[in-house]
């Protein structure tokens, strides 16, 4: 398969996919469990939700892998199963893509902090990401998307194992939220440091996911552009979250996240898909629109 650089130069811009855990919870998948798992036990299902992406036209599947470190799957009893895991997730991945989109292999973060603020080393850090990307790679991944992060120092970690792990191209995205000073995630990253520093890195790709609508993903792809010449991936969630009768909502829909498709071009992304609160009906929106706009 032709690479994402081959993709982007013909499509102008790709539409990636969109929530995985809200779907796969539509699917059965119940409170508490780790989807990583239905990799094994229930790949009919996990299947099925990449398969209903590729049907709405995205270009980009990830995985169902973003909770699958060693370091991540250990608190749940599953560290010994983290490369067939992985690679299975892949594997299926893969399988619904066919020839109709390019598989990015997702790392989410460890959910542990790098020493001094926690007890893990970088070392033991990049050892379980590179385990991780390894097996993505072996299961047929054409790409990795570090995804999530909000610790510059773990971005990196993944970034680089990935990298050594592998010869794949990388993406890395980070979260933030806007504050009264502007966009910066958890740790208190801002975005133009966290694009300028992953560019030298080595990411081939950067960008944002996840704390913020549309609307927001818009100014916070304009900071970025201004960091880096590198494609920028955004993936926005479907509004800001609304807890109306014990559940988390989200208000976006479909047609109205497409409309802003076009700011989102003009603000520097190359690469959209959706985060939470996102469904095979948003993506077809986009794929749609993005289609509309090229004529």
């Amino acid at each position: 398969m032709s690479s994402w650089k081959n993709w982007l130069e013909e499509k102008k811009i790709l539409i990636a996919d969109g929530g995985w855990g809200t779907e796969l919870q539509k699917r059965g998948l119940p409170p508490g469990e780790p989807p990583e798992a239905w990799n094994i036990s229930r790949p009919e299902e996990v299947g099925g939700v990449a398969r209903s992406y590729v049907e709405a036209g995205a270009e980009i599947l990830l995985t169902n892998t973003f909770g699958g470190s060693p370091l991540k799957l250990a608190k749940v009893n599953l560290g010994g199963q983290a490369a067939e895991i992985n690679r299975r997730g892949a594997v299926i991945s893969k399988g619904a893509a066919g020839d109709r989109a390019l598989v990015f292999a997702s790392i989410g973060p460890t959910g542990e902090f790098l020493a001094p603020l926690g007890t893990v080393s970088e070392e033991e850090m990049t050892r379980g990401f590179s385990e991780q990307a390894l097996a993505l790679a072996q299961g047929g991944a054409d790409g990795i998307v570090v995804e999530t992060m909000m610790d510059l120092g773990e971005a990196k970690a993944a970034l680089q194992a990935a990298k050594r792990a592998t010869s794949l191209p990388v993406a890395v995205t980070l979260t933030f939220t806007q504050g009264a000073k502007g966009f910066a995630t958890m740790m208190g990253i801002r975005p133009e440091q966290a694009a300028a520093e992953l560019e030298k890195s080595g990411a081939d790709i950067v960008g944002a996911n996840c704390g913020a609508g549309i609307e927001q993903m818009i100014e916070l792809m304009k900071v970025m552009r201004s960091a880096t010449s590198l494609p920028l991936w955004c993936k926005p969630n479907a509004g800001l979250p609304e807890l109306i009768g014990g559940k988390t909502v989200y208000r976006e829909t479909p047609e109205g996240m497409a409309a802003k498709l076009k700011a989102l071009v003009q603000a520097g992304a190359h690469i959209v898909g959706g985060c939470c609160g996102t469904t095979p009906a948003h993506i077809f929106a986009f794929v749609r629109e993005r289609n509309r706009l090229a004529g």
